[in-house]
Parts: C-alpha cells; structure tokens; sequence
C-alpha cells in the first residue's frame, strides 16, 4: 500500500541528508518532493503546506549533517499526524448509542459520485452497526439510477433488514421522510440514506441533497470516496463538502492504493476526518481509519512515534527550578536557671558593693534577688561610688 507516498518521502529525507542544506538545495530537494508528492495525487494545497513546513523546520534547525535524515522523517510524521488530529474524531457507533436515550432515530445521509462504493459502503455499515446490535432502516433515496433500488434491496436481503423505497422518479426526500417516521414509529436506533451520486458539478444533485437534509435533518452526513481515483475524489470532496459540509468520510479500494495522497489530502482539505476504509467486498470488508495505521504503512515502519496534537502545538515547559529546601531552624538551648540569683556575679564586687552601701547580708531569697539585681545594676553603670 502507498507505494508512491513511501518513495516520495523516503526520497526527500535521503535528499536532504545529501546535500548541503544551503536555500538552493533546499528548494531543489522540495521540487522533487513536489513531483514525486503531485504523482501520488496528493493536493496542490497540501503539497504547498508540507514544504512550507518542512522548509521553516530546515532552515531553523541546527541539525547535524548525520542526523537530518531522521530530523526530515520526524517533521513528515509531525505534519501528518497534526493533520489528521486537526480534523477531529467521529464515533459513528457511540453517537447513535448516544441518541437513543431520546427514543429519537439517528439519521445518517450518504454522499458522492455514482462508481465510488457508496451503495456497498452504506451497506457494510448497516452491517457493523446490526452486528453492535442496533437495529438498521435504510432508504433507498437514489431514484435516479436505474438498478440503484434493486442493488440496495439485494442488500437489504442478504443482511435481513428494512428497505424504505418508492418508484425510480419519486421524489428523494419523501422517501428518506417515510424511513425517518418508520423508525420512530417502530423504535429503530438509525437510519441510513442512500443518495443519488450523479457528477457533482450537477447542480440538481446537491440541490436534491439539500432537500433531503432541510426535510429529514441528518444527525450525519458521510463523504463516501474511491481511494483509487487520486485527485478526482479529493476534488469531489472539496465540492461536496462546500455544498453540504459533511462531518466525516469513508475511502473505499483503500487496500488496492498504491499512492496513497487521497486519504491525506480529503482530510487536509476539508478539516474533516475518515472513520472507515474499505478493504475488500465482502461486508465485514471495513474497518476503522488509523492514523498510525497510516503512517506505518507510508514509513514502512511498526515502531512510528506518532505524536499527538497537544505535543505538537504544546510541548511540555520546562520545569521551572525550586528552590533549595532550607534547613528547619533548630530551637536554640536555653541556658537553665540557676537557683543562685548570684551567679555570674563576681566575688570581689559583691564585697566592694556590700562594703561601699553598707549592706548586710541577705537573710531571705527575695532579699538576695534584690541585692543581686542592684548589684547588677550597679556593674552596668559603671561601678559608681556612692
């Protein structure tokens, strides 16, 4: 899978790691890139998006001459996953469990050209959502197509579920109103809206899916694509989405892609992401779209560090440095209290005091506090005589 996209990338990294890095070299290596990037149908868009980040992370880099192989790998994983994180998360099955607590159905419309896999998609969903136990509608809203009733009924038949149709003719919209009040009336958990696929510059095609989503009101409108058809289903992308801003996609042929720039490009250009890809033609052929997946299979490696979005956009601050701990303050030792109140006080000038005021020998122990604070007092001043 992704053969050109793998050779595209492997060539700028190993490009780059050959030259010298000067701006010459630099928009040499990312034309190239652009050609190689062009054949694997990747948008001209995208393609402008990824050499400009490339090109910004290059010329700002100290990179050593050994290193920038793995530094150009890293930045195309960065801008790849940033891409596919941008557009966001859809749970089909969780958000119709969500809504049945309303005891309201979950109305899913289906989008995109006649040939894609739309019809088959639509029913390998129902199939995956009859196997989560929910129970399925599905209104068969292409009245236009000769043998698209007849191709959903068999469907339908093999997957024992109910079909809303009318003739070729009706008006689409009565129809998907008929399978959203036949699932309310008989609590069915969703209901799935096949669409007409003419070319979608068809005015009257979008005009008529218009009128489907005004009348039923859509908890989901799905972008179904063919992987193999490159830039063709990114432009129908592009033009479905401006015209009925659908929440997500579905690739079909996904194994049988050799280039592999459609996934990328659909999910670039209309901010929106891919939940299921097809992978055959049996009706457990579908599988959910993963972004590690996918870079596994672009880098030909199982042991990607795929980043997620806050990493890219926040990266983690640097802790800011504490303070060293500061040592508890010990209680300082109190000197004990004698029981002498003249302690510290020298002889001599206890005999020079009690000689110089005529003072008589303390006889009580209030006395001889009181003596030895005037003592005291009397050293403080200087030994004053009287």
């Amino acid at each position: 899978m992704f053969d050109n996209l793998k050779k595209a990338f492997s060539n700028v990294s190993t490009g780059f790691s050959e030259k010298d890095l000067n701006e010459k070299d630099i928009e040499d290596v990312l034309f190239e890139l652009e050609i190689n990037l062009l054949e694997s149908d990747v948008a001209t868009e995208v393609i402008d998006s990824i050499k400009d980040s490339l090109k910004e992370k290059i010329i700002g880099s100290r990179v050593e001459k050994k290193n920038i192989q793995n530094f150009v790998k890293q930045s195309l994983i960065e801008f790849i996953s940033e891409t596919f994180d941008n557009a966001g998360h859809v749970d089909l099955v969780a958000r119709i469990n969500e809504k049945k607590s309303s005891n309201e159905p979950f109305i899913v419309v289906f989008v995109g050209i006649n040939g894609t896999g739309k019809t088959t998609s639509l029913a390998k969903v129902a199939n995956m959502l009859k196997n989560e136990k929910l129970s399925v509608v599905i209104a068969a809203a292409d009245t236009y197509r000769a043998g698209a009733i007849e191709q959903l009924r068999e469907h339908t038949n093999r997957l024992n579920l109910k079909i809303i149709a009318q003739n070729y003719g009706s008006d689409p919209a009565a129809v998907a109103k008929d399978a959203v009040l036949y699932a309310k009336s008989h609590k069915v958990d969703c209901v799935l809206v096949d669409t007409a696929g003419r070319m979608q510059t068809s005015s009257n095609l979008m005009e008529q899916i218009a009128k489907i989503t005004k009348v039923v009101k859509p908890d989901m409108k799905i972008f179904v694509g063919d992987s193999l058809a490159g830039n063709d289903t990114v432009n129908q992308a592009r033009e479905f989405h401006k015209q009925v801003n659908f929440e997500c996609s579905i690739l079909t042929k996904s194994d049988a892609d050799a280039r592999g720039g459609a996934a990328l490009s659909i999910v670039k250009v209309t901010s929106s992401p891919i939940i299921y890809v097809g992978v055959g033609q049996e009706y457990d052929d579908i599988v959910k779209f993963s972004k590690q997946t996918f870079l596994e299979n672009v880098f030909e490696s199982t042991d990607i560090d795929v980043p997620s979005l806050s990493e890219i956009k926040k990266p983690q601050p640097e802790p800011e440095p504490q303070p060293e701990p500061q040592p508890e303050p010990q209680p300082q030792p109190q000197p004990e209290e004698s029981d002498d109140p003249f302690k510290g006080i020298e002889t001599d000038d206890i005999n020079t005091y009690a000689d110089l005021y005529d003072v008589p020998p303390p006889e009580t122990d209030n006395e001889a506090k009181n003596l030895a604070n005037k003592i005291k007092k009397w050293i403080q001043d200087g030994r004053p005589k009287p």
